[in-house]
């Protein structure tokens, strides 16, 4: 595992690896907005994340992941599972990478707490 330091309002890796994933707070609206790269080299960082997302929900968080190119099925796991432990309201997920909505679909058909918003 990684252990990705928290640094300018995010988390992120150091650039020397080989997947980098830097997580940063949405500016003017809940949520995080996610750059590079979401599988077992960048869990943590994605989990911590999400953890924080959690934290600060109110009634509607916004992940935007226009600039992630791949996220794995573990990735999208973290996410439902972030999105059924919240006491209400929605998360949704701004232009994810195609394999999110297949995989929220294939194992989590009917999760209203997620509301996917295409590329």
């Amino acid at each position: 595992m990684v252990n990705a330091p928290q640094t300018a309002g995010g988390f992120g890796l150091p650039h020397g690896g080989t997947a980098v994933l830097e997580v940063t707070s949405l500016p003017g609206r809940p949520g995080i907005r996610a750059r590079g790269e979401i599988s077992s080299v960048t869990r943590t960082p994605w989990e911590e994340a999400l953890a924080g997302l959690a934290r600060r929900h109110a009634d509607v968080s916004y992940v935007e992941l226009s600039e992630v190119g791949f996220v794995d099925v573990a990735g999208v796991a973290a996410l439902a599972v972030t999105a059924l432990g919240l006491p209400g309201g929605r998360v949704v997920v701004e232009h994810p990478p195609p394999q999110v909505s297949r995989v929220l679909s294939l194992f989590w058909p009917g999760l209203h707490r997620i509301e996917v918003s295409p590329r």
